[in-house]
């Protein structure tokens, strides 16, 4: 799977948690609010901040598996999870937490969900709840497929938040604003080791599999918005270079893009979060 640096996640953790679906997440919460405990497994982990953006929905005692392909992002999370909490401390293998009068029990696993989706999800204890963000939309049509059997089998519900659905609006607009967005969605559907991704289509695609396979979903718009500054800027240059290798605009395109976008005053990036409960 491509990675991402920990640099890059932290600048978009705030985005990411402000974005969020509250529709999504209060059904979330209300369908947990009679646990006492829950266990969760958290696919393509990154830093860990999915579970800083979800913890609070969630019962007071948590065991969650923190799972990425990266080690180094295994352990960027780790310590960053260590120094966010209101006390951390090591317990073998796992990082106990205290954070806002919840306990949470943190281990991290290192594996490659092309092969090990299977035994990550069929876990014993099985998990209460898979959890995953900025995730689907890199993985192919035939995973998405794989995964939704394998959950309905294993029974567990699923969140996730954040999957990008393809939609883009800069202000103020650019006449090469099409070219772009094109390019970029082109270049989302190349290969991020799972195969040809599914990309803008991976939002709504996911929400009628797990539908189709007798899940009861819920959806909900999670759109970024952004004004000006750090992550506008790198989104812009991330977006650019890919527009550019997809082969929509060519270089010297991109760039003129590129430095339009230094008067940026918002941007909306659209996104998808799901919510999804066997049904009973």
């Amino acid at each position: 799977m491509s990675g991402f640096s920990a640099d890059w996640l932290a600048l978009r953790e705030p985005a990411d948690h402000a974005a969020r679906s509250l529709p999504v997440a209060t059904a979330l919460r209300e369908h947990f609010a009679s646990h006492r405990s829950i266990r969760v497994v958290d696919l393509g982990c990154g830093a860990g901040s999915n579970l800083r953006g979800t913890f609070h929905l969630l019962p007071d005692r948590q065991r969650w598996t923190l799972v990425d392909y990266d080690p180094a992002l295994l352990s960027a999370a780790r310590d960053v999870l260590a120094n966010w909490a209101d006390e951390a401390r090591d317990d073998g293998e796992s990082l106990l937490v205290r954070k806002d009068g919840k306990l949470l029990a943190i281990s991290f696993r290192q594996a490659d969900l092309t092969v090990d989706l299977d035994s990550v999800l069929t876990a014993d204890p099985t998990p209460d709840l898979v959890s995953a963000a900025a995730l689907f939309d890199l993985v192919s049509e035939g995973w998405l497929d794989t995964f939704t059997a394998a959950l309905r089998d294993a029974g567990i519900p699923l969140y996730t938040v954040l999957t990008y659905d393809g939609l883009q609006e800069w202000v103020p607009s650019h006449e090469g604003d099409a070219a772009i967005l094109s390019g970029f969605n082109a270049h989302q559907q190349t290969d991020k080791g799972f195969g040809r991704a599914a990309g803008p289509r991976a939002a709504e695609g996911l929400a009628q599999r797990l539908q189709a396979a007798g899940f009861t979903v819920t959806t909900g718009s999670s759109p970024w918005e952004l004004e000006s500054g750090a992550l506008a800027v790198e989104l812009a240059r991330g977006i650019a270079e890919a527009a550019a290798e997809a082969g929509a605009v060519t270089p010297g395109e991109a760039q003129a893009w590129f430095d339009a976008r230094d008067t940026t005053e918002r941007a909306t990036i659209g996104h998808l979060d799901v919510l999804a409960l066997p049904t009973p």
